[in-house]
């Protein structure tokens, strides 16, 4: 971090419109952290050299950056890969050097399942795979986004059919599912399906004979789900089928210290997909279920922030988190991706803005990206990424930045351990480690 810019706040001499400033030395109310999930990205020629996060219409993000702290922070520590529960477990105040584990156990803690200290949880996608000349390929990670109730007869029939003295297979949302390893092992090196779609996957494939009787759940769901009514009717239309099991992202139950242990802080998550939750249960935050919020681009992108709003009548603190710009990230889609950066920008970042200049609270409010999510790479990548934090208390005055990779860059701000981003949100003293 840049020492001299650590506590560096800029005053503004007036304030226009709605933007009074209260006085100076009143305590921040309520805290707000709005996470765009891959919206960072590469230049694109097709964009005249811009990113998406540039070329997207983002007037309420491009406010905070004209009002607020713009910096980098890097999310992914180093040695770690660049994976959205990393980077938000970085972004939520934990230390992924200390308390990460994997995924899987962090989706089960999202699902409300127990573990024990010896069980290991997996993260476990339905996916598309294609056998050719003795080689496999990952031609969707997703199994073509599979509906939610089409996997849950999948992944309710096949669990009859595995022993579960040692396994136990549990039924998520669309392609993303859990197994349970009762008393196996951790050290499988395991790869994510989203990192290899339309690519060969034979070696990553083959580590699961490492161990024989994972190895051998994998094979019989292959068999099992060939003939199953639900894949041949997906065919039939015109679907890919769900014709295998991809587990990985493993680990045991951590234990981590809540936001209420660490800072007296009461939370709550607001999110689709179940890594995040799990976060939020390991914090002690409440979660908020939302309508129509599906981790997905047809997510409901105001319902998301309508609750954010209404949780903080109650809260201190709310995350909230949309997957879309990552997902068509992950596609290679350019045009879904500015037009889920937009979204973000319209339904969520604004109103939010607005419910809380409504409220009558002082307020901070952090936008940021976890990682990028490069079109031209499908994966995530381990490059800072960019922040900006409002403070209604205290605004700037930085009236030619816009929030993108770019002008973040030019921004002499850096946080070289991105768990130490939200003590700088809350205002926690780097020594005492308390809040105002």
């Amino acid at each position: 971090m840049d020492e001299q810019n650590e506590g560096v706040m800029t005053q503004v001499p007036e304030c226009q419109g709605d933007e009074r400033r209260p006085e100076r030395g009143l305590p921040v109310e309520k805290y707000v952290i709005l996470v765009g999930d891959g919206m960072g990205d590469y230049p694109i020629d097709e964009l005249d050299g811009k990113t998406p996060l540039e070329a997207a219409r983002t007037p309420a993000m491009d406010r905070l950056a004209k009002l607020g702290e713009l910096g980098r922070v890097q999310t992914i520590p180093k040695n770690f890969s660049p994976g959205s529960d990393v980077a938000n477990m970085s972004i939520m105040g934990y230390d992924p050097e200390k308390y990460y584990t994997g995924r899987g156990p962090m989706e089960a803690a999202a699902m409300g399942i127990r573990m024990n200290p010896e069980d290991v949880a997996f993260r476990c996608n339905l996916v598309t795979l294609s056998f050719r000349e003795g080689r496999v390929y990952m031609k969707d990670y997703s199994a073509g986004h599979i509906t939610t109730e089409e996997a849950r007869e999948l992944i309710n029939d096949l669990a009859g059919l595995i022993p579960s003295r040692s396994f136990v297979l549990y039924p998520g949302v669309s392609y993303r599912h859990l197994l349970l390893w009762k008393g196996g092992p951790e050290g499988i090196a395991t790869m994510p399906p989203h990192d290899f779609t339309g690519r060969d996957v034979t070696e990553a494939w083959h580590v699961y004979e490492e161990e024989p009787l994972l190895y051998d759940v994998l094979t019989k769901a292959i068999t099992f789900f060939h003939r199953h009514p639900v894949n041949e009717k997906r065919k039939a239309e015109g679907k890919l089928p769900a014709n295998s099991l991809w587990p990985w992202g493993q680990g045991r139950r951590p234990a981590i210290p809540t936001l209420v242990e660490s800072y007296n802080i009461k939370g709550a998550v607001v999110a689709a997909v179940d890594l995040i939750k799990g976060a939020g249960v390991w914090a002690g935050m409440d979660i908020i279920d939302v309508p129509g919020a599906t981790g997905y681009l047809d997510t409901n992108y105001s319902g998301k922030a309508a609750a954010a709003l209404e949780a903080l009548k109650e809260k201190d603190l709310v995350f909230l988190h949309v997957e879309a710009p990552d997902e068509a990230g992950h596609m290679g889609n350019l045009h879904e991706k500015i037009r889920a950066i937009e979204r973000f920008d319209k339904e969520v970042v604004g109103p939010v803005i607005d419910g809380l200049k409504d409220s009558g609270h002082s307020y901070r409010v952090m936008v940021v990206t976890d990682h990028y999510t490069p079109i031209k790479l499908k994966t995530h990548v381990s490059e800072p990424v960019p922040y900006v934090i409002y403070d209604s208390l205290n605004l700037k005055d930085n009236s030619e930045m816009s929030f993108n990779e770019k002008a973040a860059e030019k921004s002499p701000i850096f946080i070289a351990e991105g768990h130490k981003l939200l003590e700088r949100f809350i205002g926690v003293d780097p020594v005492s480690k308390k809040r105002p």
